[in-house]
This record gives C-alpha cells, sequence and structure tokens, in this order.
C-alpha cells in the first residue's frame, strides 16, 4: 500500500509562522525530510516513531542532492509511510517543490502541496517594512540571487525590474549584492536607493543592514554580513524607522540555552519568546511507561506527606488513581511540590499545595517522579519512592540539538532549577559543547538552589532575578536594576 507525501512549507522561521494545516501534517508523519533554515522546534511536533533526515544545502555544500531527495520521497512513500517534506519558507517560491512533485507524479504517489509564508514577505514586516504602500510601491518582485547560472551570477532583466517594479526582493543576495547594485544602478535605478539585507529573519537573531546601491556592498564586506538574508531594494524602506517592531522587543538579540528536564512545554521559554529572544532547550525527552507499584497505590491512605519532584508527575500520578477508580479523598497526606509550575499543575486539578522548603520533616512521606531527579530522592533518608514514568533521551533529536547550537550564537545560560544544571553537565557533552562554552557564557540562576549547583560545578554563575518570577527574569535578562549579580550572592 502506498503512502502519501505532503511538501510543506514550515514559513520563514518562527515556529509560529506556519500554517495550521501544515503542523498537522508534521504531527501526523512517519518521516520527516527538512531544510536547514526550517526552525527545528517545529519538528518536536512530530510523533516519536518519526524518521528524520536532514536534507541539508548549507552554502556552497548540498547535504542531499535534489536528485537523491526526490529518490527518497518515493521510497519511502512506497513503503506505505506518510512523508513529509519540509522546507523554508514556502515551497513554491525558489524551494523547487514543481521537481518533487513531477517526480512523485512520475511515480504515481499521491501528494499534497501545503503553502507556507514566504521568507522576503514575512522577514520585511519584521524589520517593519510592508512589501508595498499606495505612497512608496504599488508593485513588489521577488527575485532568486543564486542560480545555476555561469559565474554564479544570476540571469536577471535588471532593465525590467527597474522600470516596471517598485520593490524588489532578492532571495539569498549576500555573494552577489555587488553585482546586483551594480546592474540596477546601470540600468537606472538611483545609486541612492535604500537597501535593507535582512538575515535570519523573524528569529530572535535577526540582524539587519542597512545603506543605498552605491554604498551596501561595501558596508556589507565590513559587517561580514552572510547569508541567510533577504535584500530588499526600494523607496519602501524609508517606511521602517517609522513603524519597525519586532527590533524594539525588550529580549530581541538574545539567543538563550535553556536545560530542559521534562517533557512538558516550557512556559518560561514560551515567555522568552514572546519578548523576543531566540530559546534553545535541550535535551529533548521522550515519556516511557513503566511498571506500577501497586502496593505503594494501595497505601496511599498512610502517607503523612507527599512530594512531587515534576510537574508531569502529578497529572501521571491522579491519572492512574482515576484508572483505579481511587478516590483522593481517602489521601489525607499534605501534597508538597518543587517548583510553581508544579503547585498549578495542581491548583488545575481542585488540589491545594505547598513548596518542598515549607514541608517538614516528620511523618510518612512518599516521593512521586522521575528516579532521574535523583536529588530529592536521596536528601530525605527513609521514604518511599513512586515512578510514574520515565524520561528518556529523544536520541534522533541529538544531530537537529548540534545545528540549532552551530546556527545561534549562544550568549546567556537560564538554569531554572538546581536539577537543571545536573542534567545540562551531564549532557554536555553529548552535543559538543565543552567547559569553554560554558564558562564563556552569561550564567542566569532562577534561585539561589541553582545559584550554588552551578559553583558546585566550579562555575560561575552571573546573575539571577530578585524574585523566582518570569516578569523580573526579563528586568534581569534586559539589564534592568532588579537583578542580584555575583558580587551581591
Amino acid at each position: 500500500m502506498k503512502g502519501k507525501v505532503y511538501l510543506v512549507g514550515a514559513g520563514p522561521g518562527d515556529e509560529g509562522l506556519i500554517t495550521i494545516k501544515g503542523l498537522k501534517a508534521i504531527q501526523q508523519a512517519d518521516v520527516i525530510l527538512y531544510d536547514r533554515l526550517i526552525n527545528p522546534k517545529l519538528l518536536e511536533s512530530a510523533p516519536s516513531h518519526c524518521e528524520l533526515i536532514f536534507c541539508g544545502k548549507l552554502p556552497k555544500k548540498h547535504l542531499l542532492k535534489q536528485e537523491r531527495i526526490n529518490d527518497i520521497l518515493i521510497q519511502k512513500a512506497l513503503e506505505g509511510s506518510v512523508v513529509v517534506r519540509l522546507k523554508g519558507g514556502d515551497p513554491g517560491v525558489f524551494g523547487r517543490v514543481g521537481e518533487e512533485a513531477e517526480a512523485l507524479v512520475l511515480n504515481k504517489i499521491p501528494f499534497e502541496i501545503i503553502p507556507g509564508i514566504t521568507s522576503a514577505i514575512a522577514a520585511s514586516l519584521y524589520a517593519g517594512i510592508p512589501v508595498t504602500h499606495r505612497e512608496h510601491g504599488v508593485s513588489f518582485a521577488m527575485i532568486t540571487a543564486h542560480d545555476k547560472s555561469k559565474d554564479g551570477k544570476p540571469t536577471i532583466d535588471f532593465a525590467g525590474l527597474v522600470n516596471s517594479v517598485d520593490t524588489v526582493a532578492f532571495y539569498m543576495g549576500i555573494a552577489n549584492i555587488s553585482y546586483i547594485s551594480e546592474n540596477l544602478i546601470r540600468y537606472g535605478k538611483p545609486a541612492d536607493t535604500p537597501v535593507l539585507l535582512i538575515q535570519w529573519g523573524t528569529y530572535g537573531r535577526q540582524q539587519t543592514l542597512q545603506g543605498t546601491l552605491a554604498d551596501i556592498s561595501n558596508k556589507v564586506k565590513r559587517a561580514k554580513f552572510s547569508n541567510p538574508a533577504i535584500t530588499l531594494v526600494g523607496d519602501i524602506i524609508s517606511l521602517r524607522e517609522k513603524i519597525k517592531w519586532f527590533e524594539k522587543k525588550p529580549l530581541h538579540g538574545r539567543q538563550i540555552l535553556l536545560p530542559r528536564t521534562g517533557t512538558a512545554e516550557s512556559s518560561i521559554a514560551e515567555t522568552l519568546k514572546e519578548q523576543g529572544a531566540d530559546v534553545i532547550e535541550f535535551p529533548k525527552w521522550v515519556k516511557k511507561d513503566v511498571p506500577v507499584n501497586e502496593s505503594i497505590i494501595n497505601k496511599l491512605h498512610l502517607y503523612d506527606r507527599i512530594l512531587f519532584t515534576t510537574s508531569e508527575s502529578i497529572d501521571e500520578f491522579f491519572d492512574l488513581l482515576s484508572a483505579r477508580r481511587i478516590d483522593v479523598r481517602n489521601i489525607t497526606a499534605q501534597f508538597y511540590v518543587i517548583s510553581k509550575k508544579s503547585l498549578l499543575v495542581l491548583n488545575k486539578r481542585g488540589l491545594i499545595g505547598h513548596r518542598e522548603e515549607k514541608m517538614d520533616r516528620h511523618g510518612k512521606l512518599l516521593i512521586i517522579g522521575n528516579r532521574r531527579n535523583h536529588s530529592y530522592i536521596v536528601q530525605y533518608g527513609r521514604h518511599d519512592f513512586l515512578q510514574t514514568s520515565e524520561c528518556c533521551l529523544d536520541e534522533k533529536f541529538m544531530p537537529v540539538i548540534r545545528q540549532m547550537l552551530d546556527e545561534a550564537a549562544i550568549d546567556t545560560i537560564l538554569f531554572p532549577s538546581s536539577y537543571s544544571v545536573d542534567v545540562l553537565i551531564e549532557y554536555a557533552s553529548s552535543i559538543n559543547l565543552n567547559d569553554d562554552f560554558l564558562i564563556e557564557k552569561q550564567i542566569c540562576c532562577m534561585g539561589h538552589k541553582s545559584w550554588k549547583r552551578v559553583e558546585e560545578y566550579g562555575l560561575l554563575p552571573h546573575f539571577m532575578p530578585s524574585e523566582p518570577t518570569i516578569a523580573k527574569l526579563i528586568s534581569a535578562l534586559t539589564g534592568a536594576n532588579e537583578i542580584i549579580n555575583a558580587m551581591e550572592v
């Protein structure tokens, strides 16, 4: 039985800009072939069994040639898989979707093409420039600035562009910026026409370089500006100073590594991204079921204290009770948690809990969670332990994380808990993070416990919020006054 292929546009970089239909295709995929310029965060929506294949296309290097990509799409579909070909931007705009669709037609493979937001339009808007405006530009063209032409110079009708188009977006035009500028001027474009280069558009690390046709080439050389970038040419760029918005976000430009201790979505990561930062979460975990210790389940009424070590363990525990038709009112123990997030999870179930720091040391104790969080298992002496699931490293994501780190320039490591410090130290070498990497970055801790844990590993924490809240964290990261620095702790 044949499978099916979805040729999907992932959008320009910000993972929130993928279409709903594109995301649904990822969620049902058995195999995903993805390009360099898609946001790897999107791959986390794939099923746990999904095979991930990196198709590459690094500068001056193709990891998989187009013909080989076509062969893999056909092979996997003939094996009965749901295959997603995930491309940056829109697959129909310089994305070779036509070549892939033709190959599928020849082999009678069913397929769908799912459009995406193209990078030129999205990057321009994130830089504060609409590509059309009634007073500044009523026509817009998108041009590939590298193709199979002789000497790598694109074949472009410069005279037609100059005479008929107000605003032009060149894709990947850095290498040919001198050639493009010289020819636009030669065919009649004024030398003082504004030019804006937008690198890594819609990511928190988005950078811009502005000039004119006359000077942009020299500016590129001095700034060592590089692809991936969109080159925008036209008078409409004059609107930028008036309506730019993305680069005004408080954390724009911050690139943060956030150690991940569980499978749940991180509200911290989401908030930091909303404030303009790039956030790379590591490691990625997969959850596996474990045999339930029924003897502990049968004596829950005997415990005086129950400590949950993760937010996931709370939901897993109460789901166990529900499956066994055990009334939670039979439990007389006080509930304790180690994070504010876990407290909220308890509250959503209509239950009251307390932070672990307030737990007295008397009475029979049950700790519920994952054995990986061993620091909370060994420090309380004699107690019972109930493991609700097992978190394992998602090995297939290791190359994805390495790619993300290679593309980014991490400036900050954020430790939300002492356990997160243990996790990063344990797995740092698996993604080629050496001691120099850890020493060179600013280290932010969300509390005194994580601060102390960082110091125990011989590292120097730099700052932490005056209170362990998201608002105070953002203030600390933006350099506001409400931080505690290394001299004050």
